[in-house]
């Protein structure tokens, strides 16, 4: 997002289809989603174990839902999504980054560009109703979130 690159490179997105061999029905899938969740996996860890170890190339393919939506459904969603915790991480390391190297200029950067997007993310899900309105990010208490 805030680097020059315009590589086009990445990863294909699996057929939309289940395949003639699959052996996993719709129920099944749901059951091991369902599984890995109390096992407190994130959702796009879920996601790769079903890939790699169960061949189910997409999950939305074999239920017609998505990994969140068969969460929620059977409340097992988490307080933050996934996204926003894996920022508010490395926000909590690049500060304690920064009491030991006070000087490390690529390391106020992040903390900076860390912080706007974790903004940009905060507005996002307010607007789509996952977080409350009154929801703020106060970056002295965000040890907080992570347990």
């Amino acid at each position: 997002m805030h680097s020059g690159a315009r590589g086009k490179s990445g990863s294909k997105r699996p057929a939309k289809h289940v395949p003639a061999w699959a052996q996993y029905k719709e129920k099944e899938v749901e059951k091991l989603v369902v599984k890995y969740a109390k096992a407190e996996k994130a959702p796009s860890e879920i996601g790769m174990i079903l890939r790699d170890s169960y061949g189910i190339n997409s999950i939305k393919a074999a239920t017609s839902k998505k990994v969140t939506r068969i969460l929620a459904e059977n409340k097992l969603t988490a307080k933050l999504p996934e996204d926003m915790m894996a920022l508010i991480k490395k926000l909590i390391l690049l500060q304690q980054h920064l009491q030991t190297n006070k000087l490390d200029q690529s390391a106020k950067r992040g903390v900076i560009l860390t912080t706007s997007k974790l903004w940009r993310l905060t507005k996002y899900y307010q607007g789509t109703g996952r977080l409350p309105q009154e929801w703020k990010l106060e970056t002295d208490r965000l040890k907080m979130y992570l347990e």
